[in-house]
């Protein structure tokens, strides 16, 4: 079996050492060499030629967004960036993510306490990384300050319950882009993303998307035109009450390794929406949000898959197809306009839709 051959970059030696002991719990990762800097990782690329690069973004000389920058422009590789939990280290994540990097994993503040589960992760997006499809950026010359429009009045006519994982942040940025601000329905995001990210990743969508976009509170109202982001480490609820549905927030412990949950999320828009819900799949590793979509088409709800093609990742989506959850298998490319048009029908094409889908 061929080994991943990962490259190591970190100005800091003991990360230079802590990270190749982390990877080498699992045989079939062998890290081919480190770098101390940006200008040591991209010599080391031609050299090495490594399946996956990781890289901390805080390093003097040339930093990570400058060496990553230069990593997609010269030869493409998956690059894991390693962030710290700070408002600036989740600031320049967002913007590392948003250049290619293809996924991050935070740096913990006591490498030795929490060394088995950064390793467990690590060597999970590593493997991912290696087997992914690189895919050409979807997001350029989409505008940075799009003009908002007002929200339409009134209770929103559909829920919208999306979740996402490896590759989501540039996959909602670009299907949220493409809706317009007097969009109809609710819409709710469980990114699986750590506490202290989703907040900045909140903001970062709510800059180029004519939706209005925040991280979720416990109790915020489900507007049509407004998207709501599952905060890290929480799990989200939505609830139907007499004066107006809200979300609910919750410490409740992980489903499927996940918190947040995706599975947790869709059964709950199931559950109080019925055939108002509207599920969605898109990127990301394991099968978080397979049962939970199945949930919302037994309800009678509309629920949809990323396309195999158009995933970094094609887990989560491929787990809910195969089980023959999803009605419909969707390319990223068209998410957005068949959004568009499922929460523009009414309640009777709706029906019949259910009606047609069910004899499939």
């Amino acid at each position: 079996m061929k080994k991943v051959r990962v490259l190591v970059t970190d100005d800091s030696a003991l990360m230079r050492k802590l990270i190749p002991q982390m990877l080498a719990a699992d045989e079939s990762i062998e890290v081919v060499g480190t770098a101390m800097d940006g200008s040591f990782c991209l010599k080391k690329i031609e050299e090495l030629k490594p399946n996956v690069v990781t890289l901390d973004l805080e390093m003097p000389g040339m930093n990570g967004i400058d060496t990553l920058k230069e990593i997609m422009r010269r030869e493409p590789v998956p690059v894991i960036v390693f962030s710290s939990h700070s408002t600036e280290g989740a600031t320049v994540t967002m913007k590392a993510l948003g250049l290619g990097a293809f996924d991050f994993v935070p740096k913990p503040k006591d490498p030795s306490a929490h060394m088995a589960e950064v390793a467990r992760e690590l060597i999970a997006k590593v493997k991912a990384a290696a087997d992914c499809k690189l895919k050409p950026r979807l997001l350029n010359g989409l505008p940075t300050k799009p003009q908002k429009s007002s929200a339409p009045s009134g209770a929103p006519n559909k829920i919208v319950a999306i979740g996402v994982s490896t590759g989501g942040p540039q996959a909602l940025e670009f299907v949220l882009s493409q809706l317009p601000g007097d969009f109809p329905s609710a819409i709710v995001v469980v990114q699986h993303m750590p506490e202290g990210f989703t907040d900045m990743f909140a903001r970062r969508l709510d800059e180029v998307c004519p939706l209005r976009v925040k991280e979720a509170q416990s109790g915020d109202m489900l507007q049509a035109g407004r998207v709501l982001v599952c905060p890290g480490s929480r799990h989200i609820k939505v609830k139907r009450l007499p004066l107006g549905d809200i979300v609910v927030l919750s410490d409740e412990p992980r489903v499927n390794g996940h918190r947040p949950s995706a599975d947790v999320l869709l059964r709950s828009v199931a559950e109080e929406f019925k055939n108002q819900a509207v599920g969605v799949l898109m990127t990301g590793m394991g099968d978080d949000g397979a049962e939970g979509l199945g949930a919302i088409r037994k309800e009678g709800g509309m629920t949809l898959a990323q396309s195999e093609e158009s995933c970094v990742v094609f887990g989560m989506p491929k787990a809910a197809i195969e089980r023959g959850y999803a009605i419909r298998v969707v390319g990223l490319d068209v998410m957005g306009s068949t959004l568009q048009a499922i929460c523009g029908r009414n309640t009777g094409e709706m029906s019949s839709g259910r009606a047609v889908r069910a004899g499939n």
